[in-house]
């Protein structure tokens, strides 16, 4: 049982954790992503989401209390300098994991962790994609064209019905086609209609 065991030990002693998670975090903050194992990932989400909400506020202690647990001036003055200007409006989930597999030799499930704000492709893709439009339209206008055989040329087809179903701003849009003299000699009889 596992009863308020909240820590993952991560099998390591407590120094060693606490120096392995300051590593990890100063990695991700410089490289804004990293390639770990899964547990060590949710292990240093826990460790690096509060240093980065106090990054937020620029000022000496916060910046103190950030480098105490990083232990890593370049770290903290990345933190402080880009970091913390993408992720001001953030209210909080500033790193995403995301799974990559097994390691093929302990076969230990892989991940990828990353800071939100800095991936730029999921980014570009969430500002192109077309938004969606809550109208919705009914397509009467093009089954006349499409329920004539193919026996009948499209031209045949009555024009009073097409224009009876078609909406009247498709009409305006599409120029009259001419009819050749072939095709005009007799109207249709339901029967070829069918």
């Amino acid at each position: 049982m596992r009863h308020q065991k909240a820590i993952n030990h991560l099998g390591r002693t407590s120094t060693h954790r606490k120096a392995m998670l300051s590593n990890m975090a100063s990695s991700l903050i410089r490289h804004k992503r990293i390639h770990t194992t899964l547990a060590k990932a949710k292990a240093l989400r826990s460790f690096i989401e509060p240093i980065l909400t106090k990054s937020k506020e620029d000022s000496t202690h916060s910046r103190r209390i950030a480098f105490s647990y990083l232990q890593d001036k370049e770290a903290v003055s990345e933190l402080f300098r880009t970091v913390a200007v993408k992720i001001a409006s953030r209210p909080g989930g500033y790193t995403r994991i995301l799974k990559t597999g097994f390691r093929l030799g302990d076969n230990a499930e892989m991940c990828m962790m990353e800071l939100v704000d800095f991936n730029e492709s999921m980014l570009a893709a969430k500002e192109a994609a077309p938004k969606k439009t809550t109208r919705r339209r009914r397509g009467t206008g093009k089954k006349a064209e499409t329920t004539a055989t193919d026996e009948t040329p499209k031209a045949s087809v009555p024009k009073a019905k097409a224009k009876t179903k078609a909406a009247p701003v498709a009409e305006k849009e599409k120029p009259a086609e001419p009819v050749s003299e072939a095709e005009h000699t007799e109207p249709d009889t339901p029967a070829d209609n069918q």
